[in-house]
């Protein structure tokens, strides 16, 4: 009996000294070293959001909390509901700071916890079946480069609206800029190529038109281009095809525009 209660007493100390040191190996929560957040200035037009060279935060400059979101997410935005209007038509500058270097995948979940904790970010993921499309290596052969040079923080497609070069890209980061360009269809990208590399490419295409444009609005070099899903299979070697599946909403819960500081 003496032996059992020893054993049990020694059980129950040992389970005590072992819990806190796994809590102690759990890995700290990302997030940058020091954030400003500040409305910009009115009237301006153009944005931008990126890295900032060398991996050490991320920096914004007239960008809306959707976009912030769709970015960091990697969603389009028409797959974000809810929320009040000002997420939309407000727009922010942002400097975040981190306290050494990271790569963009690092830095993308220290501006979501950025989101969470000063903007007060809360929402909930719902999915439905609905129109996608999926993409797939075509038939005649991946006609992209796989580019094999380390990270280098740059926006990895520019251009546009019709030209377009894409630089160390990877095919979520792809599917989601492919979304946008689509984003008219509403319809999700969904990744079945089995491509897991970076890539280069260029592309040209005839911009999608919002609803009720007319093609004779494009400017006259553009109107003998080919249409995103023929320069896809041509230039790129990637089918795009229209068919049912998953989609998923980021149904935002509860969001508050960040102190001034």
């Amino acid at each position: 009996m003496m032996d059992r209660r020893f054993c049990a007493v020694a059980l129950v100390t040992y389970l005590t000294f072992l819990l806190p040191a796994q809590g102690q190996d759990k890995p700290a929560r990302l997030s940058f070293d020091v954030a400003s957040i500040r409305p910009s200035q009115p009237g301006l037009v153009n944005g931008q959001i990126k890295p900032i060279p060398g991996g050490e935060g991320y920096i914004a400059h007239n960008i809306s909390v959707k976009l912030m979101i769709s970015l960091m997410y990697k969603v389009p935005m028409w797959q974000i509901k809810g929320g009040p209007d000002w997420i939309k038509s407000d727009h922010f500058d942002v400097e975040a700071k981190a306290d050494r270097f990271y790569g963009t995948d690092d830095l993308h979940v220290m501006y979501q916890n950025l989101l969470a904790d000063r903007f007060a970010l809360k929402f909930h993921k719902e999915t439905s079946q609905g129109p996608v499309y999926v993409l797939t290596v075509d038939s005649s052969g991946l006609k992209m480069k796989v580019n094999p040079s380390p990270q280098d923080y740059r926006i990895p497609v520019n251009g546009g609206p019709d030209h377009v070069r894409g630089t160390r890209v990877p095919m979520k980061y792809f599917c989601w800029w492919l979304g946008q360009v689509l984003q008219n269809d509403k319809r999700p990208v969904i990744d079945r190529t089995g491509l897991d590399k970076n890539y280069d490419f260029t592309l040209s295409f005839s911009p999608e038109l919002p609803p009720n444009a007319s093609s004779e609005e494009l400017p006259s070099a553009q109107h003998d281009l080919p249409s995103i899903f023929v320069a896809l299979r041509e230039q790129l070697g990637l089918r795009l095809q229209a068919e049912k599946g998953p989609v998923e909403y980021y149904v935002i819960d509860h969001i508050e525009k960040p102190s001034a500081n």
